[in-house]
């Protein structure tokens, strides 16, 4: 049992408060505890913040990554018990959680060096006897809101560059995995991160973000979640100009090309698509595939969909855990059954398995073959382990079919031909594409989406970009 307090200025708080029951998606069996945080405790953490950025804005680069390094130690160092614990609390297999608190770890490292190259520059002057300095320097507290599919991942991919930058930290972390969020803070601690400039409240979303909204000492909003959400802190945010950062859903097109290599199709579009059981902002959720090779990729394809393993990310060989909740089997039951009450075949699968007393809610891997463009599946993200496809035959027809969405996150391409991946990835109106990967994601490259799919970027030399106000210092001499 995980029973946690919200960590508020270096100190653990918020003995009395009513507490968030977490539970394993996979059994239903209670895992830990956090507690219900509201105004209240966040306007304590804002104070912690506030007060806590005027020494570590001051503190050198160095000095700020060296702690950073040490922090990405730790988390290297509990490794496993970090895996064990998000696995519990959001059901992904061991192996996927293991692979994510590397990945969690690997902005940590990239951005305690990236902190050291936050360059200024001279511009020449209007005269002789005037200069122009520009600077860098950290926006100021930051409110951060992260999503429960990457409990690690997708605090560090903002943490790390606000930290690095000279920013203090506050996340909101999701009712569903707050543990990990709980356990960074641990480590956070031990690495030596100063009181206030990490502070962790879990509890009610409308209230926490009110208070972060409502406080102008909250300098900027950095959040990853649904469009419609997204949608909602724009508006509240305008009320002060906060600056923000966005990455809202996404509705991935995968188009698979005549002279692709079919075997580094199928093994990417299965990495893509059923990774953390299709519960990713950038996974596969629509299938393109040319006429020509279309009949081999469905056989081929569903042959090795058929042999995922389902079950509990804890037990040897699964690779496709739970849904997290009821609402999100409901809606990739709905999907299926509608696409095939319009004509498409279910190859694979195509059934779930719910127990509404335990809440445990699992879906099989599933190949929907003949699927056509009118059929919810190919226009609103599905959030779970169902591949549709749909058989095209020119680029033109891919192109304009990938791009017939509001969203414009992630995109994929597979052909073995440089000039057509070419102009492909270049047609297509998305922020990440990957041509012949199907996992792009890394540290050191800009994620972020276009269109409805946010703001801004996460990673890369863009990342720490985010976190920092551009100032000029004209001076006459």
């Amino acid at each position: 049992m995980y029973d946690y307090l919200n960590y508020i200025g270096g100190k653990w708080t918020g003995e009395g408060l009513e507490k968030i029951i977490v539970k394993n998606p996979a059994t239903g069996e209670k895992v830990g505890t956090v507690p219900i945080a509201g105004e209240k405790e966040t306007e304590q953490a804002i104070e912690a913040a506030h007060q806590a950025f005027a020494d570590w804005s001051k503190r050198t680069a160095e000095e700020r990554g060296n702690i950073l390094k040490r922090f990405f130690e730790l988390m290297l160092e509990y490794e496993d018990e970090l895996a064990k614990l998000m696995t519990e609390e959001n059901g992904k297999p061991y192996k996927e959680a293991m692979g994510e608190v590397r990945y969690a770890a690997s902005f940590v490292e990239w951005f305690a060096e990236e902190g050291k190259r936050i360059y200024g520059r001279i511009v020449p002057g209007k005269s002789e006897n005037h200069r122009i300095r520009v600077i860098k320097q950290p926006v100021g507290v930051v409110g951060a809101i992260t999503p429960w599919n990457f409990p690690a991942a997708m605090i560090t991919r903002k943490l790390a560059p606000a930290l690095a930058a000279g920013c203090t930290f506050i996340v909101k972390p999701p009712e569903q995995t707050p543990l990990t969020a709980m356990r960074l803070a641990e480590l956070a601690e031990q690495a030596g991160i100063p009181e206030g400039v990490f502070n962790v409240v879990c509890g009610n979303p409308e209230a926490i973000s009110k208070a972060f909204m409502k406080d102008s000492r909250v300098r900027k909003i950095t959040f990853t979640g649904s469009t419609e959400v997204g949608r909602l802190l724009m508006k509240q945010g305008a009320e002060q100009i906060k600056k923000m950062s966005l990455e809202l859903g996404g509705h991935a097109p995968v188009i698979i090309c005549d002279d692709a290599d079919l075997n580094k199709a199928v093994d990417m579009a299965i990495a893509s698509k059923f990774r953390n059981s299709g519960q990713t902002c950038v996974c596969a959720n629509r299938f393109y595939v040319q006429s020509g090779i279309y009949e081999a990729f469905v056989d081929r394809f569903s042959k090795k969909v058929a042999q995922l393993k389902l079950g509990n990310g804890l037990e040897e060989g699964v690779e496709v855990g739970p849904l997290i909740d009821q609402s999100g089997y409901e809606k990739v039951e709905r999907q299926v059954k509608e696409a095939i009450e319009k004509g498409a075949t279910c190859v694979v699968g195509g059934k779930g398995i719910a127990d509404d007393e335990k809440e445990t809610y699992f879906f099989e891997p599933t190949v929907l073959a003949g699927v056509t463009a009118d059929m919810e599946v190919m226009h609103i993200e599905t959030f779970g382990p169902v591949a549709p496809i749909q058989k095209y035959e020119t680029d033109e027809e891919a192109i304009r079919l990938a791009n017939d969405t509001p969203f414009g996150l992630a995109a994929y391409v597979f052909t073995e031909n440089v000039s057509r991946g070419t102009r492909l990835t270049e047609a297509l109106d998305y922020g990440i594409v990957g041509w012949n990967d199907g996992v792009p994601s890394t540290a050191q490259a800009p994620f972020g989406g276009t269109k409805q799919s946010g703001l801004g970027r996460e990673g890369g030399i863009e990342g720490i970009e985010e976190y920092l106000e551009v100032k000029y210092i004209s001076l006459s001499i």
